[in-house]
């Protein structure tokens, strides 16, 4: 008999509509995403419960999974609300992700197939057990976990790791630094990541010394592509990709090279390629986390935000397109010039990508477009309002 090629799922984050046409466009089998309420991404735009039926029709097409995260600190005065919500996007999705018992008996009460998210840091198999008798479908395991801990737990149940994307320096992500800094709960979806600061020590008598590495509470971010292989071989059913907060040109990016990892074993050179290709979108640096043995100083970021290679920056919007000769007229802010790359980016359009050939003013080829002048470029179909972003 011929083995069939097991095949895994990949899941992309969507904090709003273009994330979301760009994850499934890039090969997500699955999106995962939150509402304006109870989301862990609160500063994300996220959904309405209205949106359902539309994200509905962009995905089903593809067979694109819809996942829903209802994994936020719920308190009493939120219940009644919360079940409110569980019964209106019933049927509108396929699992919601949760780890509170109270969302999780609405989800039983509902039948509404749940999985435990990575707030529950699950780490054994005794709690898998548990969660799997309560009805879970799927476990998010505990981020703390090596490969070996990892295949034991997935004999029990369906396991989904992260495979991509920042990395909170506390357990699983359940910091209270932001709360006790800024009054912005971590745990409701607001953390304003005052980890990713420097800080100084200072002794009581106010002798204060700048930390060598003065990046002590800002983690790498998670890059699992090298070890890959690895990973397919230890029982994750769902490599997922973080970042409801990133942008569609680093869903694009990742998603395609996780998608090609996914469904082929590539050469150590294609590795190396692909690698060059993800540094150039949103990253802090890279580390393998867990999987491969505990984290070292190594393993911390050298810097607060992006160390990106590439920068998008904005410089124009579509006034209209011509479907029938593909052309597009954008009002620049800023000069954009023939050799140029570009993304084209709206919520209809999710992301386009495209290198500048030719450039018109008044039917005539020009090498460059000046600010304030309204050029015509030849490109693949966007909307009317899509924000134009030069790479540089």
């Amino acid at each position: 008999m011929i083995s069939k090629k097991k095949k895994y799922e990949l899941l992309a984050p969507a904090g709003n509509f273009a994330m979301l046409i760009t994850a499934v466009n890039a090969g997500a089998n699955a999106v995962y995403f939150g509402l304006k309420e109870f989301s862990m991404r609160a500063t994300a735009k996220n959904f309405s419960i209205k949106d359902l039926d539309k994200i509905e029709k962009i995905c089903k097409p593809k067979n694109v999974k819809r996942y829903l995260t209802l994994n936020t600190i719920i308190y009493n005065n939120e219940l009644k609300k919360m079940e409110d919500v569980i019964k209106k996007v019933k049927n509108k999705i396929d699992a919601i992700i949760c780890w509170d018992l109270a969302v999780i008996q609405l989800c039983r009460k509902h039948k509404i197939p749940f999985f435990i998210s990575t707030q529950a840091s699950v780490s054994n198999i005794e709690t898998a057990k548990f969660y799997k008798k309560l009805g879970a479908k799927r476990i998010i395991l505990a981020r703390e976990l090596n490969l070996k801990q990892i295949k034991e737990i997935s004999k029990i149940i369906d396991i989904e790791c992260f495979a991509h994307g920042a990395m909170c320096v506390a357990i699983s992500g359940r910091c209270f630094t932001s709360q006790f800094l800024f009054d912005k709960s971590a745990n409701r979806g607001a953390c304003l990541h005052p980890c990713r600061r420097s800080y100084f020590v200072k002794d009581e008598e106010g002798n204060e010394l700048k930390i060598q590495h003065n990046k002590i509470f800002s983690a790498k971010d998670l890059c699992t592509l090298p070890f890959i292989e690895k990973m397919k071989k230890f029982g994750i059913t769902s490599f997922k990709i973080e970042g409801r907060n990133r942008e569609p040109r680093y869903v694009d990016t990742v998603v395609r090279i996780y998608k090609k990892a996914l469904e082929k074993k590539l050469t150590k050179k294609e590795i190396q390629k692909e690698m060059e290709e993800l540094k150039k979108v949103y990253n802090r640096g890279f580390s393998s986390g867990f999987y491969l043995g505990l984290p070292n100083p190594n393993d911390f970021a050298k810097i607060e935000h992006s160390a990106a290679k590439e920068k998008k920056h904005y410089v124009g919007e579509v006034t209209h397109y011509f479907p029938k000769i593909g052309v597009a007229t954008i009002q620049l802010v800023s000069e954009l010039k023939i050799n140029d790359k570009i993304v084209i980016i709206g919520d209809e359009t999710g992301l386009q990508k495209s290198q500048i050939k030719h450039i018109e003013i008044n039917k005539k080829s020009v090498k460059k477009g000046k600010k304030g002048k309204e050029i015509g470029l030849l490109i693949p179909k966007v909307r009317k309002n899509d924000k134009v972003y030069v790479i540089r």
